[in-house]
């Protein structure tokens, strides 16, 4: 390579890719995990005593809390994957272009 090129690994930025999908896939279990068969029925902490609209209401709030940070770390996990599958095309393209350039 000359002086004041760089390169690339496009089979590195491919397993970075391939690895974001599966983390998103992965992900997916959690999120309805915790949407879904994260709950905590009327009664089963006991009834009448003067706790106990607090203890639920604390339980909806930080099942709230754990639906958005999961969908936040989703939608990071997504961004950073389609941006290295951008940045990958890009690289990939420029590779031909130069490769094509220097016949």
């Amino acid at each position: 390579m000359a002086q004041g090129q760089y390169g690339v690994d496009l089979d590195a930025l491919d397993q970075v890719i391939k690895e974001l999908n599966h983390v998103l896939k992965e992900m997916g279990d959690s999120k309805s995990t915790a949407k879904n068969s994260t709950y905590l029925p009327k009664g089963s902490l006991g009834k009448g005593f003067k706790e106990e609209g607090q203890l639920y209401q604390a339980h909806d709030l930080m099942k709230g809390d754990i639906e958005r940070l999961i969908d936040m770390v989703e939608g990071l996990v997504d961004r950073f994957g389609k941006k290295s599958s951008k940045v990958r095309g890009a690289y990939q393209d420029a590779e031909a272009d130069n490769t094509v350039g220097m016949k």
